[in-house]
């Protein structure tokens, strides 16, 4: 695939759109923005309109970040760029080993084990999936690098140079384009799981060597019809994460 084919050239002109504040800017509408957010494993294969997609863009562009370098670049598929990327990396992902541009984690413990694997069990219950039948799972692993069946996936990158804080500025990114995605009826998964070649998405995507592969976001319309798409995690309570010092 081309450059021309992963990369789309610039959106048309949305004009006041972008400037636009989104619904989840009304009172009360960020909270409820962020609640009914959900991570998609299932779509249809309608394309996202341009403008639409423009306008997600937009909006994530406006992301904070460390003197305000904005380290993110994006490699973003449509069509049919979308399903050969999909089928390429589908097999290399079978035929592989991990190479990522990023230190994996290198154990998950205590609650962090348990949100873990609790999300992992809604997952497969979703689908009827018994905790043994381990080849059932690994299948629905392997979709990942289906992106799903999403129409679109977008690589994000950070410099090279920026280290942790841009992969920590790129996160930023990532949430406000999931969240920028929800306001505008898109839905979206955020999938670290791409990142875990990035030596095959580079070469593919033809992504320079001073960018390092941070994750990858599919998005597209929800099949709500689909099961795996009606369980949902569980989120901590604000008492196990924030520690309150002084009076």
């Amino acid at each position: 695939m081309s450059t021309s084919e992963a990369v789309q050239g610039e959106f048309p002109n949305v004009g006041h759109r972008a400037g636009r504040p989104p619904e989840a800017a009304v009172p009360g509408g960020f909270g409820r923005l962020l609640g009914e957010r959900w991570s998609c494993r299932a779509y249809l294969p309608d394309q996202v309109p341009e403008d639409v997609m423009a306008e997600m863009f937009a909006i994530a562009q406006r992301t904070a970040s460390w003197c305000n370098t904005q380290p993110w670049r994006v490699w973003l598929t449509k069509g049919e760029a979308t399903r050969r990327f999909a089928a390429g990396l589908s097999a290399h992902a079978r035929t592989h080993d991990q190479v990522s541009d990023f230190e994996m984690p290198a154990e998950y413990h205590g609650v962090y084990k348990e949100r873990r694997r609790g999300a992992g069990y809604a997952l497969y219950a979703s689908l009827g999936i018994a905790r043994e039948d381990w080849e059932a799972r690994e299948e629905q692993r392997l979709k990942n690098f289906d992106f799903f069946g999403a129409p679109h996936v977008a690589v994000v990158t950070t410099d090279r140079d920026q280290g942790v804080y841009g992969a920590v500025d790129c996160g930023g990114y990532v949430a406000n384009l999931i969240n920028a995605a929800s306001s505008l009826g898109v839905a979206t998964i955020p999938q670290a799981a791409i990142a875990m070649h990035s030596d095959h998405v580079r070469e593919y995507l033809r992504i320079p060597s001073d960018r390092l592969v941070v994750c990858a976001v599919s998005f597209g319309y929800a099949d709500t019809s689909h099961p795996v798409n009606r369980f949902r995690t569980t989120r901590a309570d604000v008492s196990d994460t924030v520690v309150v010092c002084g009076s």
